[in-house]
């Protein structure tokens, strides 16, 4: 049972990584029905935005993710204007074309800059255990729950409860009607992708304590937070999450009780003359 406990909240702290990826999709999609595959690599960017002004600058942990963050908002802003619209309104497969070349460029700039080598940012929680009789429970996992939990909390409240983010929603419902009615959409479009890279970012310093951060990464995790976006739902923000959590758990309880790959219950014959 401790077994089964631990390997659930390591599924759920992956799972919501996936989901804050899951979540930049939709996000995306939502506000110009467009797929945009470099979702991982923008969290990949993020995380080594992080491991610059934390590792390398000495900067405090809080101030370094929240220079990270701020620094992938502008960032998603810039790519929004100069990458994605100007082919808005060409064909849906040139636009996702264009995002995975983007993805690509992403990595490449990434390895030439940080190198190849594993990277991993060091932050309050990394050594930290919770202690609760015979389960002992990681820091790190569980403060990737609580931020994520606290970031969905956050951002609910900012897409029902302010201008910006009714404008958003307007704008994800019918973008010709809500420029009628007098929405700047280019600039609400403009911050649906900050506010996507910005959750991106989020994602890639939170997995910094669980993994390394290295430049394929984002490709990686990009692949296994797609299916979450499709499980929850692609327009659905909360689906998304769940989607991701979903296939964390999975993933996690998979990999602890299944037998590996090849592994066979019966001993394989030796014709080596020790075995004789």
């Amino acid at each position: 049972m401790l077994d089964f406990v631990q390997q659930l909240v390591s599924g759920v702290a992956l799972g919501c990584v996936y989901g804050l990826i899951a979540l930049g999709f939709v996000l995306v999609y939502k506000a110009t029905e467009v797929v945009n595959f470099a979702q991982g690599d923008l969290m990949m960017l993020g995380g080594f935005f992080a491991f610059t002004f934390i590792g390398m600058m000495g900067l405090n942990y809080w101030l370094g993710f929240a220079g990270a963050v701020a620094a992938m908002a502008l960032f998603g802003m810039v790519a929004e204007r100069v990458v994605v619209r100007p082919i808005l309104g060409y064909p849906q497969f040139s636009i996702i074309m264009v995002t995975i070349g983007l993805g690509y460029f992403l990595r490449s700039v990434a390895g030439m800059i940080w190198g190849t080598d594993d990277l991993k940012i060091d932050t309050p929680f990394s050594q930290g255990v919770l202690r609760m009789g015979s389960l002992v429970l990681a820091y790190d996992k569980l403060s990737v729950i609580a931020a994520t939990m606290i970031l969905c909390t956050l951002l609910w409240l900012f897409f029902n409860k302010t201008m910006l983010g009714t404008a958003m929603r307007a704008s994800s419902e019918n973008m010709l009607a809500a420029y009628y009615m007098g929405i700047p959409v280019k600039r609400v479009v403009s911050v649906v992708w900050a506010i996507s890279a910005a959750v991106a970012t989020c994602a890639g310093v939170l997995l910094a304590p669980i993994t390394f951060i290295h430049s394929n990464v984002g490709l990686v995790l990009g692949l296994k937070a797609f299916p979450a976006a499709v499980l929850g739902g692609f327009g659905s923000i909360p689906g998304a999450v769940v989607g991701g959590v979903l296939i964390g758990v999975i993933e996690s309880m998979a990999g602890f009780y299944l037998p590996e790959g090849g592994r066979t219950s019966r001993p394989t014959s030796c014709c080596s003359p020790c075995c004789s």
